[in-house]
């Protein structure tokens, strides 16, 4: 049942739907600038909404990358009424989808652009040319955290950050490598029916997982996502205007975000295993009046393998330690009961911070995903995970 004061179709949820979706192509080593990535597919989503940039009057903007006032000048948005910017790490995008469906439902704005980009692969490496193509991101207390307490003692990456969380997991409940495996080799499958997948064309065998080397344990080289240059952007109204626009309206049901306690560092939480997901996952479900088992297609953040098992736990789908059992003999595969990342997700499509989650769900809802289309999808689920555990969840829905 919805959260008292919270009843299913009133305010944000049921009321507002995605109309509009874009993105780039998903590579390593781009050309543009990563602003020029940006624009690129925030016009793509506003021109598949049928829209123009006049038509635009919120904006959440790049968290660190890009302003919205830089955004408004270069599409031609003539009148921003409502902007806001949202620092989840990859929990942002989809925790988005909350503020703008929020922000049209109070009548603060009439159609709102998320839009996120990055230089995940180029900005780590030198260009042989001087033209500058990246910018910084804003990683707000997350970056004061690992600079002053992480770094000294040599945790310089994320998989170094998560792993001490991930190993615990591993070692509490017993998960076998078999489980990891399985969601890599999963979403590497799913990448050959896109076009975009950056490893479309580039199969995956179970031996190839066991050889490759340990970044961090509990995590192998195919255990984490890819880094890639790309851009993606979603277009959201309010459902009665969305009936009148290009596509059929992609409704956005109901969502949440969630944060670990303490949200800005991992070794002083009293559960180390207690993430944001545990707490959206509830609130999500009941705002859109729905339950685990109704979702047809799931789009999971998976930033790294084991913490697509920890999400699926969270939302419902095992108890804690069973979701090495839930993803095997199918499951989520594209025949099984819960096809998941159809798309290639982060680990085989590319690194949007999982925006490409939000735009890959939409289409699947659309009936507009190709060879990668679920038959009779109705309800897809999404998750961001951002920065050391920090959760959202949107349940989107097909308009009736």
């Amino acid at each position: 049942m919805p959260p008292a004061g919270e009843p299913v179709g009133q305010g944000p949820w049921g009321s507002t739907a995605i109309v509009g979706i874009g993105e780039t192509d998903y590579v390593r080593g781009a050309d543009a600038h990563v602003c020029d990535l940006i624009l690129d597919a925030s016009m793509e989503a506003i021109r598949d909404a049928g829209l123009s940039p006049a038509d635009i009057d919120g904006v959440i903007p790049p968290p660190g990358f890009m302003s919205t006032e830089e955004i408004a000048a270069n599409l031609g948005i003539p009148d921003v009424a409502y902007h806001v910017s949202v620092l989840m790490g990859g929990a942002s995008p989809t925790a988005s989808l909350q503020t703008a469906a929020t922000a049209i439902s109070a009548g603060l704005a009439d159609a709102m652009l998320v839009t996120l980009g990055w230089n995940g692969y180029s900005a780590l490496r030198a260009k042989p040319d001087a033209r500058r193509t990246s910018r910084t991101m804003n990683l707000g207390p997350m970056g004061e955290t690992v600079r002053n307490f992480y770094a000294p003692y040599g945790l310089m990456s994320a998989a170094q950050h998560y792993s001490l969380y991930l190993r615990r997991y591993v070692d509490v409940y017993g998960v076998p490598e078999d489980a990891a495996a399985e969601v890599a080799l999963t979403c590497r499958a799913h990448a050959q029916n896109n076009e975009k997948a950056l490893m479309r064309g580039r199969p995956l065998t179970r031996s190839d997982y066991d050889g490759s080397p340990f970044i961090a344990e509990p995590l192998r080289k195919f255990d984490c996502c890819l880094e890639t240059d790309c851009a993606a952007a979603v277009v959201v109204t309010s459902l009665e205007r969305a009936r009148d626009l290009a596509h059929p309206p992609v409704v956005y049901l109901g969502g949440a975000e969630g944060h670990p306690q303490p949200a800005d560092e991992i070794i002083g939480r009293p559960d180390l295993l207690e993430l944001g997901i545990h707490r959206a996952a509830p609130r999500a479900f009941g705002r859109a009046g729905v339950n685990p088992h109704d979702i047809d297609v799931l789009e999971i953040y998976d930033c790294f393998t084991y913490v697509v098992l920890l999400q699926l736990e969270a939302l419902g789908y095992a108890e804690a330690g069973g979701a090495a059992d839930f993803v095997t003999g199918g499951t989520i595969g594209m025949e099984g009961r819960f096809p998941m990342n159809t798309h290639g997700g982060l680990l085989s499509q590319g690194h949007c911070w999982g925006l490409n989650h939000l735009v890959e769900a939409t289409r699947q809802l659309r009936d507009d995903a190709g060879p990668a289309q679920v038959e009779g999808a109705e309800l897809a689920l999404v998750t961001g995970y951002g920065d050391l555990g920090d959760g959202s969840v949107a349940i989107l829905a097909v308009d009736r």
